[in-house]
C-alpha cells in the first residue's frame, strides 16, 4: 500500500471551509473531507488553532470556538513546534514570521506539501507549497 500524502494546511484553507468562502470553498472542503476519511494525513500548526479560536470567538462565542476546534482535531493532527522549529523559522527570509513558523512546522511533521492559496508567501520553500486544486489533482 502506498504511503499517505502528508499535508500541512494553511489557515486560509480552513477558513475557506468554515466561512464558505467562494470560489475556494468546494476545493478546500474536498481536501478536508479527504483528511477526514484518511485518504490524506492532514496537519495544522498550533498557532493556526489559536488564531482560529480568536476569530470564531470574536464572531460567535468561545463555546462555538471550542466546538469547532474540537471537531477540527478529529480530522487534523497538530504539528509540533518547539524551540528548534522557531529558530529555523527565524532563519527563513520570509516577510511574515507566522508563515515561516508554519513552513517549519510542515518540515517538522515531515509533510509532503504545505497547502495554501498564498504560495508566493512561502518562498523559498524547503518543501513543496501548492494550491488546493494542485493537491486534488495529485490525489
Amino acid at each position: 500500500m502506498a504511503q499517505k500524502i502528508k499535508v500541512l494546511f494553511d489557515l486560509n484553507i480552513i477558513l475557506d471551509v468554515l466561512q464558505e468562502r467562494e470560489p475556494f470553498y468546494e476545493t478546500s472542503a474536498q481536501l478536508l473531507a479527504y483528511a477526514e476519511i484518511g485518504k490524506i494525513q492532514g496537519f495544522i500548526a498550533p498557532h493556526s488553532l489559536t488564531t482560529l479560536f480568536y476569530l470564531i470567538q470574536k464572531g460567535k462565542s468561545a463555546a462555538h470556538a471550542k466546538v469547532t476546534i474540537t471537531n477540527l482535531l478529529q480530522i487534523l493532527k497538530v504539528a509540533s513546534i518547539d524551540q528548534s522549529t522557531i529558530e529555523q523559522a527565524l532563519s527563513l527570509p520570509y516577510k511574515d514570521f507566522e508563515d515561516a513558523v508554519q513552513m517549519m512546522a510542515a518540515v517538522q511533521c515531515k509533510a509532503d506539501y504545505l497547502v495554501t492559496r498564498n504560495v508566493k508567501d512561502f518562498q523559498p520553500a524547503p518543501l513543496p507549497v501548492i494550491q488546493p486544486s494542485e493537491l486534488l489533482s495529485l490525489i
